[in-house]
């Protein structure tokens, strides 16, 4: 969906939709098979482990489990369904471009698909946060740099 075609309206609607009906919330059965990474913050409630399931460079599952607020659950909960079936590099690349949305700078939007409701996020520096916490946590993983 192009940028210029969600309105506030539909941004709302995203986000209350997935922060009330999260599709990835939940521990794996087996934890085993996951690589995992904790995030939290001091200035919300926000606290919740990361699951990504990798077969070979794939990433075959990914949940999460905690505690958040409803940015945070919204912007998390989109993350593991973008990330589900994308290869190591794409979805680093996916996670530098929501990045890049976030500080307000030129990115791909066409990578985006729900996530583009938190495009204005930028503006409300309280939010920052909150609506990259999981993004980050993902990126540690697949970078290798924080294991459990």
């Amino acid at each position: 969906m192009p940028i210029s075609d969600i309105t506030p309206e539909m941004m709302r609607e995203i986000i209350l939709d997935h922060y009330s009906n999260p599709l990835h919330k939940g521990r794996p059965s087996d934890e085993s098979l996951y690589e995992k990474t904790h995030a939290d913050s001091t200035n919300c409630i926000d606290d919740f482990d990361l699951f990504l399931r990798f077969d070979g460079d794939k990433v075959v599952d990914a949940l999460w489990d905690g505690v958040a607020c409803a940015i945070s659950t919204a912007s998390t909960d989109i993350l593991c369904d973008r990330l589900i079936g994308m290869g190591k590099g794409e979805a680093l690349h996916l996670i530098e471009q929501f990045m890049l949305m976030i500080e307000e700078k030129p990115f791909d939007e066409e990578l985006m698909e729900e996530a583009l409701a938190f495009r204005n996020t930028g503006k409300q520096a309280a939010r920052i946060h909150c609506a990259t916490m999981g993004w980050t946590a993902a990126g540690a993983i697949l970078e290798g740099k924080d294991k459990e």
